[in-house]
């Protein structure tokens, strides 16, 4: 029976090049000059820090501008709030989401059952999803249709085997 697996992950590689690129492009610009504006990876996060509120945005704008070009969902991250920092400046967390939660694969599990293709079913089995069906083409339209569908994180199928 053919099947696929439905995950949610980040290539932290990508993630890595993107930070260094916005930073060594945040110490060049003529605009950050001496805002101290840095941006940190930790293992499940990214620390934004600047001097002012509009420093970070414009920082977090240039981060932006660099996963996408590295091809990093955005969607990928959960973005905090700014908060005020020592001596007057901002600081904004940006957690990195990887792998399915309970919730997210409950609604993905639920939207494949309300697609009604015969011979076609999904199990959670950790932070990713199994899907199995009878025929490859429902299983084509199964990916088709999820791809269409905006549940909140970006979603990668791996594992087609027939």
């Amino acid at each position: 029976m053919p099947t696929f697996d439905v995950v949610s992950e980040v290539d932290m590689q990508e993630v890595r090049n993107a930070v260094d690129q916005a930073n060594r492009e945040a110490t060049t610009r003529f605009d950050f000059k001496g805002t101290d504006s840095t941006i940190e990876l930790n293992d499940q996060e990214l620390i934004l820090a600047s001097s002012t509120e509009d420093r970070l945005r414009a920082l977090y704008g240039v981060l932006q501008e660099k996963m996408v070009r590295r091809e990093v969902s955005l969607k990928s991250f959960d973005v905090g709030k700014v908060e005020e920092a020592s001596k007057g400046t901002a600081r904004q967390r940006l957690g990195i989401q990887a792998g399915i939660s309970s919730d997210h694969a409950k609604k993905i599990n639920r939207f494949i059952k309300d697609l009604n293709l015969k011979g076609v079913s999904s199990q959670t089995q950790g932070d990713q999803l199994r899907v199995t069906g009878k025929k490859r083409d429902d299983l084509q339209a199964v990916i088709a249709a999820l791809k269409a569908e905006d549940f909140g994180i970006p979603l990668q199928f791996d594992n087609f085997r027939d």
